[in-house]
């Protein structure tokens, strides 16, 4: 029951019209949505430029291993042997016998296993990228999530602090009209008008915070619509066992890329073994001589001398093998991080959920209660306004802080939901893959 429904039955009279004006400004709940959690996803996907980033770096990996598996560019090659410089012949390209205009090709025959090795190491960048854009995909899910859980939290808060703020221009009149019929105090009047001006300055956080939320929600989907959002989704469980994490977070994005990456290092070390058997080349060569002397055909070989294979191709290899070898430790305590840390969200987030709960079934009907209690004590004459007004305030209080706990506990929900790919964003990937 509004100060105003009171004083109306201890005889106060006003104006039933700044009655309905006030009744007027009551705001109402947030309306039925326009924007829900998977639409806002679906943009965001949409929208996103680095998953188009990645596609683009798939596309050229897979264009780079095909060019890998192929053999070099042969050379083309000409010139001029044995030009003379001196005496009657100097500058003479027919009259030496030993002077020839040279023209030829030379090819480097790469073995087939080296270059199925340089092709393979694109295939595993492939790879490498393909679970980064899974990793990207389900970054901008969550984050979506959290702007969106965030925004409509933010915006049941404002509403929330609106009727309060409503609630405390009533108290005002009904505190004025009092003090004007000498039936209240000027201490009541002076104590709700303070109490309106800290709710003002409490609302205009509010209204920042909404703001920021609704932006930074655009900043994901493109949407700048002020449209309501739908209902919250289902969060009542996360499909993770917290005794089961290392088996779980094995197959975690950011863990198959480092998978990848040792892929990669791996077969980086195979390519550095092979290298230590050296490619060689051919040349044929065509040998135009003057008129007078027989055109002629040459035929080469080259190999390359590999005489310090202990200061350079072993020491490639060793590096190329150290180098997995740091892959895996690094892959190794990732893990044991992921691991750790998820275990602290799900800790946090069931914590989180059993104060939620002891909010909504212990301290807000407590708060209630008081609230009723304080109404009665302040008919009966028993108490001031101002007891009165502290009960609602403190009320309004405590439900402002159920919002912000489950608010952070939807928070930490989206972040525990979205840790691994769900199918739609399997379906997806694979897509993209073929």
């Amino acid at each position: 029951m509004s100060l105003f429904s009171i004083l109306r039955h201890h005889g106060y009279v006003y104006p039933a019209c700044i009655f309905l004006a006030v009744c007027a400004l009551l705001p109402l709940h947030i309306s039925a949505a326009e924007l829900s959690l998977p639409q806002a996803q679906q943009l965001a996907l949409a929208r996103s430029r680095q998953l188009s980033a990645q596609d683009l770096a798939i596309s050229a990996a897979r264009d780079m291993a095909v060019a890998a598996s192929q053999l070099p560019d042969p050379v083309f090659k000409t010139g001029i042997d044995n030009l003379p410089v001196s005496g009657p012949d100097r500058g003479s390209f027919t009259n030496d016998f030993m002077t020839m205009r040279r023209i030829g090709l030379m090819q480097e025959i790469t073995r087939s296993d080296k270059r199925h090795l340089r092709a393979e190491r694109y295939e595993r960048a492939i790879d490498k990228s393909q679970a980064e854009k899974t990793l990207s995909m389900l970054g901008i899910k969550r984050d979506t999530a959290i702007a969106w859980l965030d925004r409509y939290y933010s915006e049941q808060m404002l509403a929330l602090a609106n009727e309060q703020l409503s609630q405390a221009r009533q108290e005002i009149q009904a505190a004025d009209l009092a003090y004007r019929s000498g039936r209240g105090s000027q201490a009541d009047l002076l104590t709700a008008r303070s109490a309106l001006a800290l709710m003002e300055d409490r609302n205009s956080e509010l209204a920042r915070r909404a703001r920021s939320a609704r932006i930074m929600l655009t900043r994901w989907t493109g949407e700048t619509s002020n449209d309501s959002q739908s209902e919250l989704p289902a969060m009542d469980d996360v499909d993770l066992d917290v005794n089961a994490l290392e088996s779980t977070l094995t197959h975690h994005p950011q863990i198959r890329i480092m998978n990848r990456q040792v892929d990669l290092a791996d077969t980086e070390a195979k390519l550095a073994e092979a290298n230590k058997k050296p490619d060689w080349s051919i040349e044929v060569t065509y040998q135009q001589r003057g008129p007078a002397y027989s055109n002629m055909i040459s035929v080469g070989l080259s190999l390359p001398l590999q005489w310090d294979q202990k200061n350079r191709q072993q020491r490639e290899l060793s590096s190329r093998l150290a180098m997995a070898d740091q892959a895996r430790a690094e892959r190794d305590e990732a893990l044991r991080a992921h691991i750790a840390e998820v275990s602290g969200l799900l800790n946090e987030w069931h914590s989180k959920r059993s104060r939620v709960s002891r909010y909504e079934t212990e301290l807000l009907p407590l708060a209630r209660q008081r609230v009723q209690a304080s109404l009665a004590a302040y008919r009966g004459g028993k108490s001031s306004l101002g007891d009165l007004l502290t009960a609602q305030r403190n009320q309004t209080d405590m439900h402002l802080q159920a919002l912000q706990l489950q608010a952070e506990t939807a928070s930490l929900w989206a972040q525990l939901h979205y840790l691994s790919p769900s199918d739609e964003t399997k379906l997806i990937s694979s897509a993209n893959k073929e």
